[in-house]
């Protein structure tokens, strides 16, 4: 597994537990809703960055017997245990929010508080831009539902100090009013990350550019006098592709088949595609 996207998901992981910490003390002494939602989407963050590390770690192994071509449904499936995580965290706090709007709590707010919430903000804009780029250069679906995870963990923050600031001018109920803001932009962050990874999950075909790439590699090779089929499906987080390619049936059986396998070589070389399956039809 590269190493880093092995750092990128434990650095992750003990900024998350760090933030929780500072949160779950700040949320404790201002009893703030909007504060201790944040603790909770913390928390949130720390089961499902041990998710992700062990997802990366898995999807990265060899296949073996049970699994024959390799584990890289492990990453998406991850994500798609975040975005659970995201839907209950949210629902939940939103129940507390509404209570603390009917019977507003008293705060105590010190500038504890703000630093907290202003280090957080500053540390998950800074991970998310680690995340967005390790996520894009390995092609990783769990870190980058991390990163977007990263960023609506900014939004939740800022809401969360916007709604202090105005508890401290006397408004209580908009610290319930901004713990509800906090929770939709977890549920968005559940939501965000089930959208991007259903693809994988569900087995989607590459897009139309990608398959022109793939066709255009067949083609190029000597031998190929066409193509009347093509396929190609989602396993784990990369394409496995069926193509019929035609070679003209004169062509000995030892040159159709090397034609076939030189195919295969240059598709599997693609870093989208796990496996190509070549047919070789006559005409």
């Amino acid at each position: 597994m590269p190493k880093r996207l092995t750092r990128i998901t434990t650095l992750a992981l003990f900024v998350n537990i760090f933030l929780f910490l500072i949160k779950t003390i700040a949320g404790i002494v201002s009893n703030s809703i909007a504060v201790i939602s944040e603790a909770v989407n913390s928390l949130t963050d720390i089961i499902t960055s041990i998710a992700i590390k062990y997802s990366v770690h898995l999807s990265r192994q060899k296949p073996d017997k049970k699994h024959q071509f390799g584990h890289g449904a492990a990453q998406p499936l991850a994500a798609f245990i975040v975005a659970a995580f995201a839907l209950v965290v949210g629902i939940k706090i939103i129940e507390e929010s509404i209570r603390r709007i009917i019977d507003p709590q008293d705060l105590n707010i010190t500038t504890a508080i703000y630093v907290v919430l202003i280090i957080n903000i500053i540390v998950k804009i800074l991970l998310n831009r680690y995340q967005v780029k390790i996520g894009n250069l390995f092609n990783s679906a769990a870190v980058k539902a991390a990163s977007v995870d990263s960023i609506n963990d900014v939004m939740a923050s800022s809401i969360a100090l916007f709604g202090i600031i105005c508890a401290a001018m006397g408004w209580r109920i908009v610290d319930g009013i901004a713990g509800i803001a906090v929770a939709f932009f977890i549920l968005k962050s559940g939501y965000d990350v089930a959208k991007e990874n259903i693809d994988y999950l569900m087995g989607k075909s590459a897009d139309e550019h990608l398959v022109v790439e793939m066709i255009n590699k067949a083609l190029a090779v000597d031998g190929v006098e066409g193509l009347n089929d093509f396929r190609s499906y989602y396993v784990g987080d990369r394409f496995h592709v069926e193509i019929h390619i035609e070679v003209r049936k004169d062509v000995p059986t030892q040159e159709s088949h090397d034609i076939g396998k030189e195919v295969q070589r240059q598709i599997e070389e693609m870093e989208q595609v796990q496996k190509a399956f070549i047919h070789i039809d006559p005409v």
